[in-house]
């Protein structure tokens, strides 16, 4: 990770952005309860939570899983960016994107997935983020990869998308409505701006029917992924399914797409998982850990990285520690997938 840019939010905003994200999760000196049970008012703070926990965790997604922020099914001899890439044109395909469509992503990070999808179909994709500093970095990539033609950002909430009624021929949403506060609340949203007749596809962060709440394991991974990636909460597969319903939409298929098969048996959590033997994998051992936080937080001190930088490291591998449990033990999965219809 190279030393951070000027234009950092962490830096330029003058707080210490570490600390309010940190607020967040932290119990009342009145409340002796739980991180997670302090769902309520981290949805009523979830635009704070999410640009907050972004403002920090951009410039280490960008570091280590370069422009597209997601986790995908993977083959034998499959490189992981080919295995983005095919996970993404999995849901064009789905959505039978082509030239002339106007599209919707929702929560879409820098961009590399809109970049992506916009090559493999040629349809024109729009994407909305809420995030400035994400979206000045997303801007910079849809330049220099020769898109601004088919690529474009709207800054704003998605749970209030800044465009009037059937405006949009398809939606998709990649790992991201996780952030959503109320799920019927920004499904209604998305059917608002659908065209009738049109298609929204997602893959969504979901617990599933594994999940066990009265199992201490299953409720540490929870708040391991919630603490570490910014959520509110974590919905159920069948809380989404009903969300969607309720929110109107006639759902055409759902799956969950993690659990390994015959066909794509490398795990999607496996870059997480400590490896001694690979350049990658070491950099999640203990070792690796810890040689990487000992080497920001002396780069922190001389001044080369952003106050903050070491915790917000720290943060990051509590997310990872609550990802691979559940993807181990399958109560967790980032890729729920759904295509859905409005009649």
């Amino acid at each position: 990770m190279a030393t951070v840019e000027k234009s950092n939010p962490v830096q330029r905003r003058g707080y210490n952005a570490v600390d309010q994200y940190n607020d967040l999760w932290a119990p009342r000196s009145d409340d002796k309860v739980q991180h997670n049970t302090n769902s309520i008012e981290r949805k009523e703070k979830y635009e704070t939570l999410v640009n907050t926990y972004y403002d920090l965790a951009t410039d280490f997604y960008e570091w280590g899983w370069g422009s597209c922020f997601h986790f995908a099914p993977r083959r034998n001899g499959e490189s992981v960016p080919a295995s983005i890439a095919r996970h993404e044109h999995y849901l064009a395909l789905k959505l039978g994107l082509k030239p002339g469509m106007k599209v919707l992503d929702v929560g879409c990070g820098v961009g590399g997935p809109m970049m992506e999808i916009a090559r493999f179909s040629g349809a024109q994709v729009v994407g909305i983020n809420n995030n400035g500093y994400q979206v000045s970095r997303g801007e910079k990539h849809i330049k220099a990869a020769g898109l601004t033609g088919l690529c474009s950002f709207v800054k704003g909430d998605f749970m209030h998308i800044p465009y009037p009624d059937k405006s949009f021929d398809a939606i998709y949403a990649i790992e991201a409505i996780c952030h959503a506060p109320d799920k019927v609340a920004i499904y209604k949203e998305l059917f608002r701006v659908l065209k009738p007749g049109g298609s929204f596809a997602s893959y969504e962060w979901c617990l599933t029917k594994s999940f066990n709440f009265d199992d201490p394991i299953h409720r540490k991974l929870k708040e391991d992924i919630e603490v570490g990636d910014g959520l509110p909460d974590i919905d159920s597969t069948d809380q989404v399914l009903d969300a969607l319903n309720k929110a109107g939409f006639n759902v055409i298929e759902s799956k969950d797409l993690a659990p390994p098969d015959s066909v794509n048996p490398i795990a999607w959590y496996e870059p997480f998982t400590p490896n001694y033997l690979s350049i990658t994998g070491i950099r999640t051992t203990w070792i690796g850990i810890t040689l990487t936080h000992l080497t920001l937080n002396a780069l922190e001190r001389v001044g080369l990285l952003t106050k903050g930088t070491t915790r917000t490291h720290s943060v990051l591998m509590r997310a990872r520690d609550g990802l691979v449990v559940g993807g181990q033990n399958q109560s967790f999965t980032p890729m729920f997938y759904f295509l859905v219809k409005k009649d």
